[in-house]
């Protein structure tokens, strides 16, 4: 957890609100200067704190309308913090709760130092990371109906289908196979949707491959020369990092992937886990997947697993696998190396 510790003359803490913002403005003695709520518009906002700006520091908790805000303050040159939301426990434990509580202990925790800290992304990659991230959606949806289909062959307990519907020139004529009319249009507009899906897919792909290689080419790079790490990972990777240097040590860029677990102590005594939820979900997909794909057509690596299944089980042997990925791709990144295999391999072992 990395708090903001920074000293300013004026602290702004705001609950934003999709077409509300509450807006408390402490200066360095702790006085409340501003407590008001407005309408969510970048002129009422920078005309409100025009007396503070320029000892100003401005910050939000970090849910879905930050995005204008950091913008705004970037352009302004005024100096903005984003508040991690889970982190951020002062704001939802007291016994009341509403706007201007809220905006006050915004700014009190900021003013004091203890104001947890999400990443600001760069406004210059955030909306292509955002295109990347609506990619996956779209791809998990073609995915399901592909298991509708693949669901009511059974339902009907037709024979096996013995193609691959992911694979476009193996769905000819799949919906002749179900005598019921009704059912055959059901699963021909499943196809219709998988091909239209296929087909916008492929253009998103295009584009984002172009779009990664003028952002970070060199990235792009090193993290497609690692085997298992495909097209599709090495994009998710790119734009969830986005900046290897933002982790000081491999320690925290794991625990951002969730590829480490969190013990909870006391007395000296572990407790358990927690917080299993906290960290990037997409970095732990890909690593997840890239694990998989490592395996594949590599009989070493296999061998590999199967002694870590026998001693820990095969969920955890792939999940030690996917850490020790991660622990590769972030000494490949810092160190601007591309992929050793063997020398993966012989760490592996």
């Amino acid at each position: 957890m990395r708090f903001y510790t920074k000293t300013h003359q004026y602290y702004c803490g705001i609950d934003l609100h999709a077409k509300t913002m509450y807006v408390c403005i402490l200066n360095a003695a702790g006085e409340i200067l501003v407590h008001r709520n407005i309408r969510t518009d970048q002129q009422r906002f920078l005309a409100l704190i025009e007396p503070y700006r320029e000892e100003l520091v401005v910050s939000v908790e970090c849910i879905f309308t930050w995005y204008w805000i950091a913008d705004v303050c970037a352009r302004e040159h005024i100096a903005f913090v984003l508040g991690h939301a889970l982190y951020m426990k002062a704001i939802h434990g007291g016994k009341a709760k509403n706007d201007k509580l809220d905006s006050h202990k915004i700014a009190l925790l900021l003013k004091g130092g203890m104001l947890p800290q999400a990443y600001t992304y760069p406004a210059a990659m955030r909306a292509t990371r955002d295109l990347l991230r609506r990619r996956l959606h779209l791809a998990r949806q073609r995915a399901h109906l592909i298991a509708h289909i693949q669901n009511t062959v059974h339902q009907y307990n037709l024979p096996a289908l013995g193609v691959r519907l992911g694979k476009p020139t193996e769905r000819g004529g799949i919906a002749d196979c179900f005598p019921d009319p009704v059912v055959r249009r059901m699963i021909q507009l499943d196809l219709d949707l998988i091909a239209y899906y296929d087909q916008q897919l492929a253009q998103l792909e295009w584009q984002l491959v172009k779009q990664a290689r003028g952002h970070d080419a060199q990235m792009y790079h090193l993290l497609s020369s690692v085997r298992g790490i495909g097209k599709i990972l090495t994009l998710v990777l790119l734009y969830e990092i986005q900046d290897i240097q933002r982790f000081p040590t491999c320690g925290q860029f794991l625990s951002y992937a969730r590829l480490v677990r969190c013990a909870k102590e006391s007395a000296g005594k572990v407790v358990g886990k927690s917080n299993k939820k906290i960290g990037n979900s997409y970095l732990r997909w890909a690593f997840g997947e890239a694990a998989v794909l490592f395996l594949k057509g590599n009989p070493e690596a296999q061998h590999w697993l199967e002694k870590q299944a026998s001693r820990h089980g095969k969920g955890k042997a792939l999940a030690i696998l996917a850490r020790k990925l991660g622990q590769t791709v972030y000494a490949m990144l810092t160190k601007n190396r591309c992929f050793d295999e063997a020398k993966f391999m012989a760490h592996l072992q």
